[in-house]
């Protein structure tokens, strides 16, 4: 039997959104194991001044554990 687990996490970039997603499916491929899906809960922009400073997405990570 398998079990998964869902984490959310959060990924920026100062390029763009798919960037910043891009970043997280690499930060989560890299620290778990057999990830199975992420799904983009949430997009936000960082502003300082009135100027666009990034670019911040929210993930939902799905990963199989371990029996």
């Amino acid at each position: 039997m398998s079990f998964a687990k869902v984490i959310e996490m959060s990924a920026h970039s100062t390029e763009s959104f798919q960037d910043a997603a891009k970043r997280g499916a690499e930060k989560a491929k890299e620290r778990l194991d057999h990830v199975q899906s992420i799904w983009v809960k949430d997009h936000e922009i960082t502003m300082n001044d009135g100027q666009v400073t990034g670019y911040k997405v929210h993930l939902k990570v799905t990963f199989e554990m371990r029996d």
